[in-house]
Order: C-alpha cells, then structure tokens, then sequence
C-alpha cells in the first residue's frame, strides 16, 4: 500500500493494492477502530462541509476508510449522502492532484509517489481524447459532452465553445474540472451496493450517526414557504443585491438559486426575481434554474453547506444561530418551524394579493 494510493483511493491501482494485501474487510471494521473512525469522517465531512476531511498519517488507515467509507454509504442508502459523498470524494482529489500538477519538478518525489497526468487520463480511458496545445488543452467533443453535462453554467454549454475538428478547447483548471467528474462518475456509479450481513452488523452506531448528521441538516425535508425575513442572513444579502441590480459573482448566482429551489420555488418564479440583475437573460437563466433542479441534468444541485459560503466570501453579516448550524437550510428551517403562524406569509401569497389589487 503507498501514499500515492491513499491519495487517490479510486484508482485501479489501489484497488489492486488492496487486493494484493488481502484484506479481509469484516476483520478490518471488527476491530480495526481508527479505520472506522476515519471512514465515518470521510462520510461526515461529505454531508457537512463538501470535503474528506483531513487525511490519516498512517496509509494503511487512510486507504482502508476508503471502502469502509463506501460501505457507511451504502447501509445508509440516502441519495442526499450518496451524493455529496461523491462529489466530497472528488472535488478531494481534485484539489490534490492539481496541486501536486503545479509542483516545481524539484518539489516532486518518484514517479510512484506523485500522481501524473498521463496517468490520470489513461486511468479514464482519455489518453486519446485529450490534447495538450500551447494555450491549454483540446478534449474530443464526445468526452466532453460527457464530462461537462453536469456542470452548471453558460460556460460550459457546447453552444458556448469554439468546436474545430470535433475538439473542444480548454483551460488547464477546465480540464482538472472535467476530470474531477470522471472521478465523481466512477465513485457515484459503483452506490450504494448489497453490503454482506457480517460486516454491516458491526456498523450500526456508525450508520445511526450518519442518519444523526443528516437529520441534524434535514436535507431531505422537502419545503415549500417563501418567507425572506427568514432567509439566513447570507441569502438575505445576495437577494437584496439581486432586487437592487447588483452584479452577482457566478458562485453568488449558485448559491442563491440552488437555496430558492430547496424551498420550494419554481423556476418561473425564479426567473421572475432574477429579471432586474444586470446581465440576466431568460433563456439563460431558466436553462441554469432547470440544471440546477435536475431537470436538464443528472444531478440535482443542493444550496452550499456555511463553511463553502463562508470560502467564496458568500457568509455575510452571520448571527447567534449561524454559530449553531452548518447549513443554509439547517438555518431556514429552524427559523420556519420557531416562527408563529402570522409570520409565516409566503411571498409569492403576498406577490398575487399585490397583483390582483392592481
């Protein structure tokens, strides 16, 4: 087992290594504790916060949370945990191998050590559809269209990119992007899966604290009230800024409309709110609303946990029960459940009561 395997638990190769060890999985959660107890932080810090956590020093404990971690997913059976485990699992990766990409060549350890791109590529079948030019890199529009469907964005639309002999251009980022969704494709494709009696019995405290975490969020409670008085502070401030015209960075726009699809808005409506914010376009922005809600995409987009607000500068003016919560929502609903019923007028009840009086 080596570090580079650890890193990057999905590759072929690692699962190879641990194979190769024969590792007997239910000997592993029976009394294996520290592997247990990263795995079920890998899966927590999956709901919570986007990410894996922080790695262990010992390889062989981070390898092997790996699939224990799958293994929490999959006895848990969520879509909501299945998918930010995925795409925590992912963007993870991403940040390690773009990093260990943009190492000076005297920073850089063996070949064995540090993951390269030409591995990377080959190790998603991409070796022939990826090349590189003197500004970046070309990928064949098969892979593309593949690769970019779930991204949510102008920017990412065919329609949106110079095409010349079936390629698609890109930017260094842009491919570390896709690539990021190879990976995401692989780990999401293989869960949940049937997990063996012997093992699952040893994990019942485990998946009832999953269970606890999402609960805790309420992720998978669906709402249906519009109520801005009540809004997290942060998405009272990007939605004044939305009513008042102000230019709204591409993860602002993200932000708010992934949370007004999670309380029930339609995308009607939501285009209706987003028509005096400069740069807007219909077609635009209702092709964006749709991708996020899943209706033109495989993925539905869930509004971003308080500690990715708070990296993209998003969490603003937080107060006394921001410090309770790590989620948007979390906020949301707790400030809908303690509000008394004369608080609870929906906007929109309040948008046709003004329409039909005028």
């Amino acid at each position: 087992m080596q570090p580079l395997h650890a890193r990057y638990p999905f590759l072929q190769s690692a699962r190879e290594a641990v194979d190769a060890a024969d590792v007997d999985l239910v000997q592993v959660v029976a009394t294996e504790d520290d592997v247990v107890e990263r795995a079920l932080e890998r899966v927590e810090w999956a709901i919570t916060d986007g990410s894996v956590g922080e790695p262990h020093r010992r390889t062989r404990v981070e390898l092997l949370s790996y699939p224990v971690a799958r293994v929490l997913v999959s006895l848990v059976d969520a879509h909501v945990c299945t998918r930010k485990y995925a795409q925590a699992e992912a963007e993870s990766a991403r940040e390690r191998f773009s990093e260990e990409f943009a190492a000076d060549d005297e920073l850089k350890s063996t070949r064995t050590e540090r993951l390269q791109l030409a591995d990377l590529l080959a190790e998603f079948d991409l070796t022939s559809s990826v090349h590189e030019t003197a500004d970046g890199y070309r990928v064949d529009v098969g892979a593309y269209l593949d690769l970019a469907a779930d991204q949510w964005g102008d920017e990412w639309r065919l329609v949106n990119r110079p095409l010349t002999d079936g390629q698609v251009p890109v930017t260094e980022q842009e491919l570390h992007v896709l690539l990021k969704q190879a990976i995401r494709h692989r780990i999401d494709d293989g869960l949940p899966f049937p997990v063996p009696d012997p093992i699952a019995d040893e994990l019942p405290d485990e998946v009832e604290r999953v269970q606890e975490v999402l609960a805790d969020l309420d992720l998978t409670r669906d709402i249906d009230t519009v109520v801005p008085e009540l809004f997290p502070p942060c998405m009272q401030a990007l939605l004044d800024k939305v009513q008042k015209g102000e230019h709204l960075e591409h993860h602002s726009r993200f932000a708010i409309a992934t949370f007004l699809t999670s309380i029930g808005m339609t995308t009607d409506e939501i285009v209706e709110l987003f028509q005096v914010n400069p740069g807007f376009g219909e077609e635009a922005t209702r092709y964006q609303v749709d991708h996020i809600r899943g209706d033109t995409s495989p993925t539905e987009y869930s509004t971003p946990s308080c500690a990715t607000m708070q990296s993209y500068g998003d969490c603003i003016n937080p107060d006394d029960l921001c410090d309770t919560i790590s989620h948007p929502m979390a906020y949301y609903e707790k400030k809908i459940d303690d509000a008394d019923d004369d608080e609870l007028e929906d906007w929109r009840d309040a948008q046709e009561a003004e329409s039909e009086s005028d």
